[in-house]
């Protein structure tokens, strides 16, 4: 090696290293920018959310490793249509609280996909696959067999003043049963099995008691007579056993003729006003074949109010009562002046409300709709729409505007969420958390079980049964079984109960620890 070659080397690595040192004396080739970084989740890639579950249950969280801006963004292709997804507060929650026995996700196995997008502002992205897994939730509910053994139970009530509920049987017989005990008198309440009809939707049908009966001792009974037509009659009890009615004093409040053996309705009450209401089916046939749901010259497919307190029609053995102020047709014009409400198929079950007042009517569908009516004290005259609509949809038409559309309704079939043919409850006000302020009902042909929160029916709006729950799966009967079911029933305690027609079973709805 040269000597000049050496000197030259030692030059160019001293300038070069002291242009590593001291920074290129100015010069611009300084330290490399930083490479971005795209986004990073650090939230759950997985959560369990409890059925019926309502509000935010799971909080995005994402960000940049570069300190800036992220964007979010929802992948389509997922469940996510079940969501209610905020982006800005990055919050998710379901649309509507899900169902344990009714999922929405589309494999239907209470198993729901959703991913999101993150992206900065240098348009790198990240995602998140989230699982969420809808749990099954123990409602706290059960049935306590109450009392067994009775033939084709329509309809239970309590007997004021006294641990007895009385359990109509559709042949004829109102039965008591101790609700403490399960025991069943061997007397009977009541026997009109000797003086009704009892074929097709035929018989003893509904029974209340006097808004006065711990004075007046009088109660009504809905019965078929033998020529088929609907009866409303009334009755005392004997002045030394409240528990057994005297059948000499029956007497004759309504007749209305009956075209057929079916869509009798059944249901009659005394309302919070403090007259009798009679819910009437339109006489049968498929289709409402002779219009009587509406025609207002005919009692068929109404909802009646009158006064039994008074007699306007002295003359008349078939009207044993008075028209109160406020009906549909007052005075006879344009229509009987019993008339209340009209347009109703076959109203098979219905309650007043205890807190609102109001009456909610199950009337049971032709080929595709069940529903639930709802109406006020004072809201004469309002049209149900059968046979122009059967629900919301339309069955004969025209539709109208001025008909009323139920509040709640479901579709013919034998899903969780369909049936064929529904049965009236009440809006429950006992002390059962689960279904305390809903709406409890069911379907005679299979036997489901629903609650909607009674603040969920608003007349403006319908409902699907999937605004509320399905009860089955808590509703496991301690002894017997439950099928058919056919009515519903309330104590002075706020006790609810339920009637299988199929099994002759009565249950109580209990809390589980």
């Amino acid at each position: 090696m040269r000597l000049s070659d050496a000197v030259t080397k030692w030059i160019t690595g001293t300038c070069l290293l002291g242009l590593a040192a001291c920074g290129g004396g100015g010069s611009s080739n300084g330290t490399a920018p930083p490479v971005n970084q795209p986004p990073v989740f650090s939230s759950a890639t997985s959560v369990s959310v409890a059925e019926n579950t309502s509000g935010t249950f799971y909080t995005v969280s994402a960000s940049d490793p570069d300190g800036g801006a992220v964007t979010l963004s929802v992948v389509s292709g997922g469940d996510e249509g079940a969501f209610t997804i905020d982006l800005e507060a990055r919050t998710i929650a379901f649309a509507s609280p899900p169902d344990f026995e009714a999922p929405l996700d589309a494999n239907l196995d209470n198993t729901y996909g959703l991913t999101l997008e993150a992206r900065d502002a240098g348009g790198l992205t990240a995602r998140l696959s989230l699982t969420v897994t809808v749990t099954d939730l123990t409602e706290g509910l059960a049935l306590q067999r109450t009392g067994s053994g009775f033939s084709a139970p329509l309809f239970v009530i309590q007997l004021p003043g006294t641990e007895q509920l009385v359990v109509l049987e559709k042949g004829g017989l109102a039965r008591l049963l101790n609700r403490q005990n399960g025991t069943i008198r061997s007397v009977p309440f009541l026997d009109v099995s000797g003086s009704i009809s009892t074929d097709g939707e035929r018989g003893l049908l509904g029974l209340t008691f006097s808004p006065d009966f711990a004075t007046d001792r009088t109660f009504y009974v809905n019965v078929t007579n033998p020529a088929g037509d609907t009866e409303i009659r009334r009755y005392q009890t004997y002045t030394t056993s409240p528990g057994q009615a005297d059948p000499t004093t029956e007497e004759l409040v309504l007749t209305i003729p009956q075209e057929g053996n079916n869509h009798n309705g059944g249901w009659l009450d005394f309302g919070p006003d403090g007259l009798l209401y009679v819910a009437m089916g339109d006489g049968g046939g498929a289709g409402d074949p002779l219009e009587r749901a509406q025609d207002p010259d005919f009692l068929l497919g109404k909802l009646l109010r009158i006064d039994v307190t008074s007699d306007d029609f002295p003359a008349d053995p078939d009207r044993n009562y008075a028209i109160p102020a406020g009906n549909a047709y007052p005075g006879g014009a344009g229509g009987r002046p019993e008339i209340y409400a009209l347009g109703l198929r076959n109203p098979f079950r219905c309650s007043f409300d205890a807190a609102s007042g109001d009456l909610f009517i199950a009337d049971v569908g032709q080929g595709v709709v069940e529903e639930i009516d709802r109406i006020g004290t004072n809201e004469a005259g309002v049209n149900f729409g059968w046979d122009n609509l059967e629900g919301t949809e339309i069955y004969e038409g025209p539709d109208d505007p001025s008909f009323r559309d139920p509040v709640a309704q479901y579709f013919h079939g034998s899903a969780a969420n369909q049936g064929n043919s529904i049965t009236g409850g009440y809006v429950y006000r006992g002390s059962i958390a689960a279904i305390r302020d809903h709406y409890v009902f069911a379907d005679f042909v299979n036997s489901n079980v629903w609650s909607i929160p009674e603040a969920d029916l608003v007349n403006g709006s319908t409902v699907a049964v999937t605004a509320g729950m399905r009860l089955n799966d808590q509703l496991v009967p301690d002894q017997g079984s439950l099928s058919n079911v056919s009515s519903f029933g309330e104590d002075a305690d706020g006790n609810l109960y339920i009637v299988s027609y199929g099994s002759g079973d009565i249950f109580r709805f209990v809390s589980m620890p």
